[in-house]
């Protein structure tokens, strides 16, 4: 029987902490949220001043990326790349600001960041996953 790593509750705190310490250094009003492997909410925080619909746009690049496998980067450069029949598959996430948490090589759960610009979100997803001490 194969066996995997997942999230505890303290390792999303340590992301949740760790990125909304990076968003507030930058004064970044946004909402993180962390999702298991499959897409799954496991928390969710909205900084002071952000937006209605960011925890939504928040969980779906969360999603995305952890059933995706990858960066939500990967998929809005695809359909800006040309690849506009992309736009028809049953994700709502593909904006950059979801990253995957990978440990041992697989995927463990993802981080996405709505608020800012797609790039700010990105880093401020990063940031949480760091405090992680994973490669």
């Amino acid at each position: 029987m194969n066996t995997k790593p997942i999230l505890s509750l303290s390792d999303v705190q340590q992301i949740l902490e760790a990125a909304r310490i990076e968003a507030e250094k930058n004064n970044w009003p946004v909402t993180i949220a962390v999702v298991d492997d499959g897409g799954h909410a496991l928390g969710l925080i909205r900084l002071d001043g952000a937006a209605p619909l960011t925890p939504y746009i928040a969980t779906e690049k969360a999603r995305t990326s952890a059933l995706g496998r990858r960066e939500t980067k990967s998929f809005e450069e695809m359909i800006n790349g040309g690849r506009t029949a992309f736009l028809s598959a049953p994700i709502q996430g593909a904006l950059e600001g979801g990253v995957p948490v990978i440990v041992d090589g697989q995927v463990v759960g993802a981080v996405g960041v709505s608020g800012v610009k797609s790039d700010q979100d990105a880093q401020i997803a990063r940031a949480g996953i760091e405090a992680l001490g994973i490669k």
